[in-house]
């Protein structure tokens, strides 16, 4: 393994091991399928985890999907690639609830955002049809439900990204907290 492979490699562990951290076991395994595209081509061993990549970040770039050990040192991997999507989109099927925090890729800047428009366009038809209750937060989520065009199609949205996730886990938020004591005396 040459050194950029250990780079990109250690990038995909590094986001599993802080999802994990965050959220538990099978927050990484999705993390790890989000940061990198398990794809089955001719040229490819089944379910080989690739990425979709590009060497710049800017409209229009052209993109690649490759094997994860064949990253270029002058690539990077900017977003989720479409089976990754489509697998996303088709585990939403399955569930009641979505709680959503942050974009799946570089969603300011086509054509980074695929991965993001594909899933949130997903889940506000599921929502919209009754069998999902979604909710969202964090000012870059609410950006990149907005530019997907899915903002509306969701339950609940909310600016806050870690207090939303605070207030979630059960948290006690200071602003709140500040205010109850206010009131109670």
């Amino acid at each position: 393994m040459d050194e950029h492979q250990g780079r990109t490699i250690g990038f995909a562990l590094d986001l599993a091991r802080s999802s994990r951290d965050a959220f538990g076991a099978e927050a990484a395994i999705q993390a790890l399928r989000t940061a990198l595209e398990l794809v089955d081509e001719d040229d490819s061993q089944e379910g080989e985890l690739r990425g979709r990549l590009a060497a710049a970040l800017q409209a229009g770039a052209a993109t690649q999907t490759v094997a994860i050990g064949r990253v270029p040192a002058a690539q990077m991997i900017l977003d989720i690639g479409p089976a990754t999507a489509k697998d996303i989109a088709d585990r939403l099927a399955g569930c009641r609830t979505l709680v959503w925090n942050g974009p799946l890729g570089c969603f300011e800047v086509p054509p980074f955002d695929a991965g993001t428009n594909a899933v949130a366009q997903a889940a506000a038809r599921l929502t919209r049809a009754g069998s999902l209750l979604s909710v969202a937060g964090g000012g870059d989520t609410v950006a990149a439900l907005t530019h997907a065009g899915a903002i509306d199609g969701f339950s609940y949205v909310s600016a806050a990204g870690g207090a939303f996730l605070e207030w979630l886990e059960g948290k006690t938020l200071p602003g709140i907290a500040a205010l109850e004591a206010s009131a109670a005396s």
